[in-house]
Formats: C-alpha cells, structure tokens, sequence
C-alpha cells in the first residue's frame, strides 16, 4: 500500500471489511431469525468452528468448494436442529445447552480436523469488481467473494419477510407471546426448531468462508470467536437484519484496522489494533446493559429478557 500513501488506510479497511465482515454477517443473520423466535443460541462458535472444518473438508474431498459450503451448511443445521430439539425439553435453559453445544462442537471439529490441517482444498473464488481500475492495490481491495453478496441479498430478504409474509409474522408471534400463538394455533415448538436449524446452517456456511476463502485454510482457531461476537452484533443491530449488515462491515472494518495501519508502514504498537473487533464487543455489551436499553426491541419470550 504504500504505492498510495495514506489513501491506502481507507481502501484496506474497505477491502478488509468485506472481507471479515462476511462470517459475522452470516451468523449475526441466523442468530436474528432464531432470536426472533422465541430462542437464543450460544453455541454458534462451536457451530462456526465446525462447519469450518466440514466445509473443509467437503471441499477437498469433493474437489469442489461448494459443495464443501453445502456441507459446512448441513453440518450446521444438525448442530441447530440438536439445539432445538434438547431447548424442547422440559426445565432445560437454552443458554446452557448453546455453551455445552458451543464447546461440544469445538471438541469434535479438533477430533475431526486434525487430518485436514495439512492437505490444500480447493478454495472459494471470488469476484474482481476491481477490473476498471490499474492500480493493483485496488483491484485487490475489490476482490470480492460472492458469499458477501448472497449475504447483502439475505438481508433485504429477512427485512422484507419480517416485515410482509406469513411466515415472518408467525415468527414475530412465537417469539413475543406463546399464549397469542398458541391461541392462533401455530406450532411453537416446530417453529422455534426449524428457526435454530435455519440460524445453524447459516453458521455452518459462515465456516466454510472462514477456511475455503479468507482466510483460507483450516486450524481449529480459525474462528476467533466470531459466533459469539455475532451474538452481540444481533443485540446491537436490534433484531433488525438491515442493521446486522451494517454492524458486520462495522467489525469488519475495526478487524481490519491493524492490517490496514501496516500496510502503510505503521509497526509501533500496531497489534493493539488487532484488538478492535473484541474492543467493540466489549463496548457494546455496556452500552446494550443499560437498564434503558437494554430490553429494546427485543423478542419478549427469549429467556435474556424474562
């Protein structure tokens, strides 16, 4: 970057955000779809740590890197569908089984993954929307996967089915009031599992971008946790699937701001900004545990707000 001095700060933080940005997105996306319903999922990290190794591995078993996504997908949604069939359970708390899910899911992808870390598999492509420019810096920052654009597309579609259709009214009802559903005849259990489910494959393909696009590869602390950030970054976006999107590219830009300082030549105390993104979470957390706040706007059965 230093070819383009300082105009380089801004264009590696733009090129990084939608970069790291595209996991949180994908999580915070799901987590907003279970939430909504009545239900929260802790045990997303695991899930993300997980379908990273599936996707993996799929992928270099099957040679192609979608498949290794479906996979990842997949592996997830048994992850979500496990947490809302045991959250059905009589006097079981949902927080606990998300932590032992969280950790159980951790667990098998070390066990599972440990032949994976060598092999190469073939990796995500991405798209040059770079192409008009001959600055090769740009052309870089504007490689894109079409992950993060299946995720913008996600967003406007979970706004807009919140918002008009059936299902996302049905939603809403389950996870303000049982009684107003269960009055109405919905199936609050079926729809509280099939959310989870939903919120877990969408985890699992966030995994599978982890380690078949950016970074790359596989090791089991590949993720960070990025599943339990998101779960903030859903409290801070307010439900809103718009607003998720907006806050991931936020912690994607605070995760690559210390990139981004040096590649202008920054190096004095530079790691520091590697801490942004958790910096973030923290601040938000306290911003969010305001008595005034904190409660706003969020679905009135998730066991966070009884």
């Amino acid at each position: 970057m230093n070819d383009i001095g300082l105009w380089g700060v801004p264009l590696a933080i733009l090129g990084g955000a939608i970069r790291v940005s595209t996991p949180f997105l994908f999580v915070s996306l799901g987590e907003c779809v279970t939430e909504k319903s009545g239900r929260i999922n802790l045990g997303l990290e695991g899930t993300l740590v997980f379908g990273a190794m599936a996707g993996y591995g799929g992928s270099y078993l099957s040679g192609s890197p979608w498949i290794g996504v479906l996979v990842a997908g997949l592996a997830g949604v048994l992850f979500g569908l496990l947490h809302g069939f045991l959250c059905s359970l009589p006097r079981v708390n949902d927080i606990a089984v998300g932590i032992a899910l969280m950790i159980l899911g951790s667990g098998l992808a070390f066990f599972f993954g440990k032949p994976l870390v060598q092999p190469a598999a073939p990796l995500l492509p991405s798209v040059p929307f770079g192409f008009w420019s001959d600055v090769p810096q740009v052309r870089a920052a504007l490689e894109i996967n079409p992950l993060f654009l299946i995720g913008i597309a996600m967003a406007v579609a979970l706004f807009w089915m919140f918002r008009t259709t059936r299902i996302g009214l049905i939603l809403r009802m389950v996870g303000d009031s049982d009684d107003a559903a269960r009055a109405m005849g919905y199936p609050i259990l079926a729809v509280r599992i099939a959310a989870t489910a939903f919120g877990g494959f969408m985890a699992g393909v966030a995994g599978a971008y982890l380690s078949l696009y950016y970074p790359g590869s596989w090791n089991e602390g590949i993720s960070s946790g990025q599943g339990l950030m998101a779960v903030a970054l859903v409290i801070f976006a307010r439900w809103n699937p718009l607003a998720c999107l907006g806050a991931a590219l936020l912690f994607g830009g605070a995760g690559a701001l210390g990139p981004a300082l040096q590649s202008v030549g920054v190096n004095q105390g530079y790691y520091l900004f590697y801490a942004a993104p958790y910096v973030l979470t923290l601040a938000i957390l306290i911003i969010t545990s305001s008595p005034k706040r904190s409660l706003q706007g969020a679905p009135r059965e998730l066991s966070i707000t009884k």
